[in-house]
């Protein structure tokens, strides 16, 4: 495994990846530091066969509070080339994300949230895009992400007023997957990727892209884009070994070929 900064943490179990900000006296705020950290366990994951699934999450009670406005008046670099804000906005991964909230994820955190496949957020948990409060813009994924992945105009208030709200207050949107008590949102994380890594890894990898690409797809396209996708899986090993394992009753060995 590579070598990480203090500032960045993964951990490999169970073909469960988790990618821990290690900022605690800071909200896990990026600076160059968290960036580069980021960029490198992103790829370390992507590269592991043995992992299926990562997980983001904070130390110290807070996913991440943006960007660090000290380190962006330093003239630190937090956006990377291809990659964008804390090397992870404009990443692209085959694998599945999770992103486990817990007190504040803010403005580029918040944006890094949304990056990921799916959302666990807490009682406790405050989001929002205040960068407008700041003089700057939610250009790391907030203002292209949120409204398509919630109605528009919800998305156009939380951008131009900059408020910071409950988590609680954007599930009925669908932001958020799971709800849960403050402190047990690694755990919720967790337990969704575990359910996710027990799956077909070259499935899973197929439906999640097509499940991204699609929605800029012409109606009359998207069939046979899809089928470019998806029909190699069921000519794969682990297809047969799919429905091998269901006939003979036990669990299914993935090889991911």
């Amino acid at each position: 495994m590579a070598d990480f900064p203090a500032t960045v943490d993964l951990q490999i179990a169970d073909h469960v990846a988790v990618v821990t900000i290690n900022r605690p006296d800071a909200r896990n705020a990026v600076d160059a530091s968290v960036a580069n950290g980021l960029a490198a366990a992103l790829d370390e994951v992507e590269s592991r066969p043995d992992v299926s699934v990562g997980i983001l999450t904070g130390a110290g009670g807070n996913f991440c509070a943006g960007m660090d406005l000290k380190a962006f008046v330093r003239g630190e670099v937090v956006r990377l080339p291809d990659r964008g804000f804390a090397g992870v906005t404009q990443f692209v991964s085959r694998k599945p994300w999770i992103a486990a909230l817990e007190g504040y994820a803010l403005a580029g955190g918040f944006e890094i949230a949304l990056w990921a496949d799916l959302i666990v957020a807490t009682v406790d948990t405050k989001v929002g895009l205040p960068e407008v409060k700041r003089g700057l813009v939610a250009n790391a994924g907030g203002l292209v992400r949120l409204p398509r992945q919630m109605p528009s105009r919800i998305a156009a208030e939380l951008v131009l007023t900059g408020d910071i709200v409950p988590a609680s207050q954007l599930q009925p949107f669908g932001i958020v997957n799971r709800l849960v008590a403050a402190g047990q949102a690694l755990e919720e994380a967790r337990q969704i990727a575990l359910k996710i890594a027990s799956n077909g890894p070259l499935a899973v990898a197929a439906s999640k892209r097509v499940l991204q690409e699609s929605i800029d797809w012409p109606r009359a396209e998207m069939f046979e884009r899809q089928n470019e996708i998806t029909l190699p899986v069921f000519a794969s090993a682990d297809a047969k070994e799919g429905a091998s394992a269901f006939a003979e009753k036990r669990a299914p060995v993935w090889r991911g070929e």
